[in-house]
């Protein structure tokens, strides 16, 4: 394949997702191979708009595919967001003469890079973040150490809550999409998942614990995504204040734990299949696509397709939940 890309430069942006340094590493070596000389942009968006990067070679991106977070930091500054801001940015690229941009993020990070491309930036996009609310990918890089992650505390709470005939409200993140705490649920056997896509009641969730209650079970395990119209503090008041004598509750907000550790190891393949991708995707002359998983494969969405506003949860999976839950 004829070589188009002379420098390329590599930033990771927004939320950390475990997984994103095997998409570096992948990118980097890939873009050597090819030719190209390899550049890393510090602390994302807000390294780029102060022109803050250094050229990596192959040794730079040695002994990472298996860290956690991100190795060139990450930020997605809301002057990103805004003509100037976005100028500056493709000011710093035309400087060091970087003519192709992968960009390692997910939605918010993803209008950024459409942003770049309208203003003349050759940019390919990465999918990864752990909220997994990219439009038409199956997956990001990041979701399946989160899920690990989160359901492995969720499994230990389970111990601790039928010990001492607890309920726990459990909040995960998931920022406005319900898809990480959905199949945290259903993964981890709890009696109930607060989501936006399915809202309820405060009544309804009492019931159901009443109901767990009444069937002889030693605890209850509540998960509350982090968007859900119900926030999992004012739900754990609740029970609290109208469940005394029949569970104590406890509140559990696992927050930023859900984005740290080794990536599992399909999270490893994932990051660098589609590191590789956009350096491909880049050299070969494509513009403005994000390399993604869809439907099983590696793919090319646009990115205007991709950052639209999704549902990512199946209510059938949903449902199934509510039924093995009794």
């Amino acid at each position: 394949m004829e070589r188009t890309m002379r420098r390329i430069a590599v930033l990771t942006s927004g939320g950390d997702a475990p997984g994103m340094n095997a998409a570096i590493r992948a990118a980097v070596r890939c873009g050597i191979a090819a030719g190209a000389e390899m550049w890393g942009v510090r602390n994302g968006y807000a390294g780029l708009m102060a022109g803050d990067m250094a050229p990596l070679d192959l040794r730079t991106v040695g002994g990472i595919i298996n860290r956690g977070g991100t190795m060139l930091g990450t930020s997605r500054p809301p002057e990103m967001y805004e003509e100037p801001g976005q100028r500056l940015a493709v000011a710093h690229l035309n400087e060091r003469d970087i003519e192709g941009l992968v960009v390692i993020g997910g939605n918010g990070s993803q209008s950024g890079s459409l942003a770049l491309h309208r203003l003349g930036v050759s940019v390919v996009g990465v999918a990864s973040t752990i909220d997994n609310d990219l439009a038409v990918v199956d997956t990001s890089i990041g979701v399946d150490t989160a899920l690990n992650t989160a359901v492995g505390a969720v499994d230990r709470l389970r111990d601790t809550a039928s010990s001492h005939h607890r309920a726990f409200v459990v909040e995960v993140m998931g920022r406005h999409s319900g898809y990480l705490a959905t199949m945290i649920a259903l993964a981890s056997g709890a009696e109930q998942v607060l989501i936006p896509e399915m809202p309820t009641t405060t009544q309804a969730v009492l019931d159901r614990i009443r109901e767990a209650y009444a069937a002889g079970k030693p605890h209850c395990i509540i998960i509350a995504a982090e968007g859900s119209p119900l926030p999992a503090a004012t739900l754990h008041e609740e029970i609290r204040h109208q469940h005394a004598g029949v569970y104590e509750t406890r509140l559990v907000v696992l927050g930023h734990v859900q984005r740290g550790g080794a990536p599992t190891v399909f999270d490893r393949l994932l990051g660098t299949r589609l590191g590789a991708a956009a350096v491909d995707a880049l050299i070969a002359g494509e513009r403005a696509i994000l390399a993604g998983l869809a439907g099983g494969a590696i793919r090319h969405i646009p990115l205007g397709d991709a950052i639209q506003p999704c549902i990512k949860v199946d209510e059938r999976l949903y449902r199934l939940g509510e039924t093995l839950a009794q």
